[in-house]
């Protein structure tokens, strides 16, 4: 370790609270650069990011058109507030809404996803003047107030203090609710359950139903064909919106624009983030139907944030969307998951029996990992754990959550970077499957 790298995991450990980690046993990577799908440390160790870092840098580490951006930006206007007009905002804003839907022509910006989730589930109240926001047990939708309740799994449990959050199953086959045997009758059955629990709530109570269009920490749930657009089918018969999160899912992650795209669906408010601008700086909104954003035409909206549109988010938002398109980036995206990755993890499952499931599309992939095939046993966070070092050993940050790992790395990965990929993760699961 250089002297660099340990100063940098000294300070680490004595001055930083990391998030959702007990503090003390923590042993973290130093990460001093990056470039593309590799990231380096103060040595000059180099390791594959086949975790997008949280599934955010879409565009790959220091892309050169972001990174000018921004520095131009700072040297012409580093911050503004948000009640001015600015060119670079409404740039970024005009880039934005030109991938939505047609009928959906105004952007509000946040700081990131947890508080677009935020400000969407207040835009749908105000809206509809009903209060219940239905959400599913598998997702996950941030960790500020009302985002924190939407979300289904156990991080909820310490922080609920939100009102009006009903939870439901969405589809997952591999571990189905509704004893279902194909996707047909997966869809068909979570889309029943979706209605009862409207039914049961009282449909005239519910604002709206807020999906992930692929719930991603959940487990990357590729749904099956027809449910999003019978969710929206739902939401019409009863007066209620649709709420799509597109914050991890979005922006190229799936080899689409957004994933909803090849659903057949328009939802009413979308939720973005991360690949956006791949985080480059902080930055997060909601994309806003014409009939909601009318609502505040002559009433005032509630809602507010210092650094919304913050211009150098907003130089970083034009400059990474305007390079994904020119550079074709999200067809490379939808192109290797075919042709590489899907095709390279289903030979890896075939080879390990504990990979139980392969699933996903573009560059968001997950390994859902069990103790015995035919029960499907999830394996243990021990096992987990294991396996995470030993790809890190061999140069691979993992994302890694419950029993899977999440293959996630930029859009702009290549060929020869998802092989060196799929040899480790062999290695990988060969070591620790023999103990």
């Amino acid at each position: 370790m250089s002297d660099l790298d340990a100063r940098a995991s000294e300070l680490d450990r004595a001055h930083v609270f990391h998030s959702w980690s007990a503090q003390a046993g923590l042993s973290l990577p130093v990460v001093a650069g990056g470039q593309g799908a590799t990231v380096w440390d103060h040595a000059g160790h180099r390791m594959l990011d086949f975790s997008s870092q949280l599934v955010n840098v879409n565009i790959g580490h220091q892309h050169p058109a972001v990174v000018a951006a921004i520095r131009e930006q700072a040297e012409q206007l580093a911050t503004i507030g948000p009640a001015t007009a600015n060119l670079v905002r409404g740039e970024a804003a005009a880039r934005i809404v030109a991938r939505a839907p047609e009928g959906m022509n105004k952007v509000f910006f946040t700081n990131g996803g947890a508080d677009a989730i935020e400000n969407a589930i207040r835009m749908a109240r105000l809206h509809t003047g009903r209060d219940t926001i239905l959400s599913t047990y598998r997702s996950y939708h941030g960790n500020t107030g009302a985002a924190i309740t939407a979300t289904g799994d156990w991080r909820r449990l310490p922080n609920q203090y939100a009102r009006g959050h009903v939870h439901f199953f969405g589809p997952f086959l591999y571990r189905t609710e509704f004893w279902a045997q194909t996707e047909e009758e997966e869809g068909a059955r979570a889309l029943h359950h979706l209605e009862r629990v409207i039914q049961s709530e009282g449909a005239q109570t519910i604002a709206a139903v807020l999906l992930e269009s692929v719930p991603g920490t959940a487990g990357i749930l590729v749904p099956p064909p027809g449910y999003l657009a019978g969710v929206r089918e739902i939401c019409d018969r009863y007066g209620i919106l649709l709420i799509l999160d597109e914050v991890m899912a979005g922006f190229g992650r799936t080899g689409q624009w957004f994933a909803f795209d090849r659903h057949d669906v328009v939802p009413d408010l979308i939720t973005f983030a991360k690949g956006v601008n791949s985080g480059y700086v902080p930055v997060g909104g909601v994309i806003i139907s014409d009939p909601i954003a009318a609502t505040f035409d002559e009433r005032v909206f509630p809602g507010g944030l210092t650094y919304s549109g913050h211009p150098l988010a907003a130089a970083s938002i034009v400059a990474a969307l305007d390079a994904m398109e020119s550079e074709g980036i999200v067809a490379h995206a939808r192109e290797i998951g075919e042709t590489t990755i899907g095709p390279g993890l289903r030979a890896l499952a075939e080879r390990h029996p504990m990979i139980g499931e392969v699933r996903g599309e573009g560059v968001f992939w997950a390994l859902d990992l069990v103790t015995d095939p035919q029960t499907r046993a999830p394996i243990s966070a021990a096992t987990l754990g294991q396996l995470k070092s030993a790809l890190v050993a061999r140069g691979l940050l993992p994302f890694a959550a419950e029993n899977r790992i999440h293959v996630v790395p930029p859009c702009v990965v290549t060929k020869d970077e998802v092989a060196q990929a799929l040899e480790i993760y062999d290695a990988a699961f060969a070591e620790v499957a023999g103990g």
